[in-house]
């Protein structure tokens, strides 16, 4: 993402002012988010947000990255993730290569080369090391720490020692800190618990799927050429769907994808024929498609 590196990022008055800032980004907010984001960052605390998958908790963080002009750096979380993968990493190709070098150049001392092969121009820098590395006093960079909750638990107890003080030791080159800590967004769909320790290091929020009004606010923000009356049917029938129970709500991300996909259509209204074709665009298990289509599609319209 392009971003100025001589002006100071924003610093927002109130949380009413950060909000505007977000929807002139095209992201709405509620009161209760913006709040969330606005005292993160005057105490600059990690901000945990909980909820749904499709919610727009990375999206939150991808605006407030615009918003501040600042870098986003993105940890996307998986099983099996560990420190080495996070932090840092030794170009060992590259080193090797310089090793070879050495030899054919006749280096013989061994302390000095090996001092070269440890050199700050070896280190591969991953994500939480970037983050510390990019955030100055004046231009605080926005790590974005997606999907905790797929992780492991030696993780989350690494993670939570990082945000703690923002400082990361390497053996070979010493301690590096922070000049200011970086914007954290830490993000869960709660697929499991995430442990009490690391919420109280941060604040938090849940994001809860939209209501209707707001949920048709965000489409036609995102979706100026959809008509209005597609875009109150598809958040009607979205809500609806959330509604029953099924493997995977879906989101406001599934409701702007079913929206793009009806005006892709030439689409004006959404009728229970062009629903029942484009419900891929929103259900994204069998199951759920098929238990929608044999409650019967007109459910989604008339409240049923």
């Amino acid at each position: 993402m392009p971003h100025s590196t001589s002006n100071p990022a924003p610093d927002f008055a109130s949380p009413k002012a950060l909000s505007e800032a977000l929807e002139a980004h095209a992201y709405l907010s509620d009161e209760g988010l913006a709040t969330a984001c606005f005292l993160g960052l005057r105490m600059r605390r990690p901000l945990f947000l909980e909820g749904e998958a499709g919610v727009g908790k990375t999206e939150l963080a991808k605006t407030l990255a615009a918003v501040l002009d600042v870098p986003l750096i993105r940890l996307q979380c998986y099983e099996g993730l560990d420190a080495a993968q996070a932090l840092y990493d030794w170009d060992f190709p590259r080193q090797l290569l310089h090793l070879r070098a050495a030899e054919a150049a006749g280096v013989t001392d061994v302390q000095r080369l090996e001092s070269e092969l440890y050199d700050r121009r070896f280190l591969v820098s991953r994500p939480l090391l970037q983050a510390l590395e990019t955030s100055t006093e004046e231009r605080p960079s926005v790590l974005l720490v997606d999907e905790i909750d797929r992780a492991d638990d030696e993780f989350e107890a690494f993670l939570l020692e990082v945000l703690s003080d923002f400082t990361i030791s390497i053996p070979e080159l010493g301690t590096i800190s922070a000049r200011r800590p970086p914007v954290v967004v830490v993000t869960s769909n709660r697929t499991r618990e995430v442990h009490d320790a690391l919420k109280r290091r941060c604040l938090y929020h849940w994001l809860d799927h939209p209501a209707f009004e707001r949920e048709v606010a965000i489409i036609r923000r995102r979706l100026p050429e959809a008509a209005e009356t597609l875009v109150r049917q598809v958040a009607g029938a979205a809500g609806r769907l959330r509604r029953l129970d099924l493997l995977k709500a879906p989101g406001i991300a599934e409701s702007l994808d079913w929206t793009e996909a009806l005006v892709a259509l030439g689409a004006r209204d959404l009728d229970p024929e062009t629903a029942a074709v484009t419900l891929g665009t929103v259900l994204k298990y069998r199951e759920d498609t098929e238990r929608v289509v044999q409650g019967g599609i007109e459910a989604l319209f008339n409240g049923g």
